[in-house]
């Protein structure tokens, strides 16, 4: 049975004319003056109402006090049961509370965080896939099973300050770290897709100092390259004066200060004034009397055509 059907429709009589025992306790809890007005009422179930007054204290708009009063069967002194601070309607709530995996952005790592990888990281896949795996009779075949076991519990367990820096000989650990490949995941395809499509977004060919600049990045001399598949289409900025300084950019990204970019463009000149030599406009040199239309005369205009 639900608990809508267990109240009663009709609010007790007594329990609802309880309304200044509902304010006194309201503001015993409360303070005075911050208690409002009466709100309303709401049947709980037999001979239990629970009164609504107005929250005027700073911060909590919206919200209501809720005083719970009830009395007991064939009683006419109705009892005090609990008062509490409840949202309403029109409450300024906060939003629901959202995991730290969900809601973390690029940037907001700061020194000393910690930020957990998770063991199904689709950006990751082993870096040992077992196609390299050594005969059952070889000697360090039982040794990947031991590294695995190791990196997985220093990893989640220890600090990174108690990590083992030191394979044992012979082993594939070792070897691995000799080449230095010792790691015990790498980036998967998916992973490389995101970074890419994330660098090429912030200094990709599409961004409007690339759309301006003189010339990409792969004929400038500040690009640094970088290895692996992503040495195909990124490098690293190394122009201290460039907006990409030390970022990975896009080879199609570009700014103004490419190396080749050494004449600087002149500014532009405006065009020369256009005099027509070839008209002659009169000018009087006396002034007119008023209300007469003034004349020039043969001399005036010689005069004026030579000037």
């Amino acid at each position: 049975m639900s608990a809508a059907s267990t109240r009663s429709r009709t609010p007790d009589r007594l329990c609802a004319e309880a309304v200044d025992l509902a304010r006194a306790a309201a503001e015993e809890a409360a303070a005075p003056g911050v208690v409002g007005e009466h709100a309303g009422l709401v049947s709980e179930g037999d001979r239990v109402v629970t009164h609504f007054f107005e929250c005027k204290e700073l911060g909590y708009r919206g919200w209501r006090w809720a005083v719970t009063v009830a009395r007991a069967s064939r009683a006419k002194i109705v009892t005090l049961d609990e008062v509490v601070l409840l949202p309403g309607p029109d409450a300024v709530l906060a939003p629901e509370w959202v995991p730290w995996s969900e809601r973390l952005r690029p940037g907001d790592m700061g020194p000393g965080d910690l930020l957990p990888t998770d063991a199904e990281d689709l950006r990751l896949e082993p870096g040992f896939t077992g196609e390299e795996e050594p005969p059952p009779n070889s000697a360090v075949s039982a040794d990947m099973a031991e590294l695995v076991e190791a990196e997985d519990a220093e990893v989640t367990e220890g600090p990174p300050a108690g990590l083992a820096t030191a394979p044992s000989r012979g082993s594939i650990a070792a070897v691995a770290e000799e080449l230095g490949m010792r790691r015990a995941r790498v980036l998967s395809r998916y992973g490389l897709h995101v970074a890419a499509d994330r660098w090429e977004e912030a200094f990709g060919s599409k961004t409007p100092m690339a759309q301006a600049a003189p010339a990409a990045c792969v004929s400038c001399g500040f690009l640094v390259p970088i290895g692996g598949s992503l040495g195909q289409a990124f490098g690293v900025c190394a122009n201290e004066f460039s907006p990409a300084d030390g970022r990975v950019v896009s080879l199609a990204y570009g700014c103004g200060g490419h190396s080749e970019a050494a004449v600087m463009p002149k500014p532009p000149q405006p065009a020369p004034p256009v005099i027509d030599e070839t008209r002659v406009d009169p000018f009087p040199l006396r002034p007119a009397p008023s209300g007469s239309v003034p004349e020039t005369t043969d001399e005036e205009s010689a005069e004026l055509g030579h000037s």
